[in-house]
């Protein structure tokens, strides 16, 4: 008899409940919505889902983050049922896959290779991937084989760098990717004031080159600090927004639309925006540094 008080029971049976549950909804009584979809036209809802996990992550919103989680897990399951309704696999397959693929790739732990550092650790796991590839029936003719051309550009930039990272072609630290950083500035730069202000087709596309070798480079930046592009520019984005929505709630409290504002003066209330935000927040961690103490 199952004990209700077992995490593994709870575990294993809310699985069970969510595969049955997708099963009623794929069945010829479920929803007709559901048994429309297919493996195309799931694709922009399972990155529409993890978008929204990263989101929930950026903003350390757990409660968030748990109901993201479970959307982007019913993604997992509902594609694990169409191949399974095909006779192909079905989700146990899939986790089954993905247990022993773990263990393989985690000798460190799992066998008598030992890993001491985090960086220790991911030098196995890409020894590990690379004798995979070695011994795959037809082996590929470029490490960047499998590398997603539909990812968002910052996403696929990040892959193609941790790629060739794992093969040794990269920047030794953060502070040489950030002398490319400058590098890539000064030639955009030295792009702009040679093309001037009427530039020509040829021009523009020199320039977009130009522009693309530094976003490609401030994309292996992130990747040297531990993080990646997409997740600081969201980040990035959504500090933006909230300090937009703040200067437009100051400039309609004084009766007034944005279009009625000159440009000195919209920087004047978003340097205001921002020190009183900077203040808030310095406020909030000499309360935490106190509450420590």
């Amino acid at each position: 008899m199952a004990n209700p008080a077992n995490p593994d029971d709870r575990l294993g049976r809310a699985l069970a409940q969510l595969v049955e549950l997708t099963a009623k909804l794929r069945s010829p009584g479920g929803c007709p919505w559901d048994r429309a979809q297919d493996y195309d036209s799931l694709k922009a809802l399972l990155l529409e889902e993890a978008y929204e996990v990263v989101d929930a992550v950026n903003l350390r919103d757990f409660d968030g983050l748990e109901d993201e989680l479970g959307d982007l897990l019913f993604q997992v399951v509902f594609y694990s049922r169409l191949a399974e309704e095909e006779g192909r696999f079905a989700l146990a397959g899939v986790m089954e896959r993905l247990h022993r693929k773990l263990v393989r790739r985690h000798p460190h732990v799992f066998g008598e290779a030992k890993a001491r550092t985090a960086e220790e650790a991911l030098r196995s796991w890409n020894s590990v991937k690379e004798q995979e590839r070695e011994a795959s029936p037809a082996p590929a003719e470029s490490i960047l084989e499998g590398t997603a051309g539909k990812l968002p550009a910052t996403l696929e930039a990040h892959e193609l760098g941790v790629r060739v990272a794992e093969a040794g072609f990269d920047w030794p630290d953060a502070r040489a990717v950030l002398d490319k950083v400058q590098e890539e500035v000064d030639e955009l730069r030295r792009e702009l004031h040679t093309t001037g202000d009427a530039p020509g087709e040829y021009d523009r596309a020199r320039r977009e080159e130009e522009l693309g070798h530094l976003l490609f480079s401030l994309s292996q930046l992130a990747r040297h600090l531990g993080t990646d592009p997409e997740s600081c520019l969201r980040r990035g984005n959504h500090k933006f927004r909230r300090r937009f929505q703040a200067l437009e709630r100051k400039i309609a409290r004084q009766g007034r639309k944005l279009t009625d504002c000159s440009l000195a003066e919209l920087e004047s209330i978003w340097s205001m925006v921002k020190a009183a935000e900077n203040f808030s927040s310095a406020e909030a961690s000499a309360d935490t540094a106190a509450d420590a103490g």
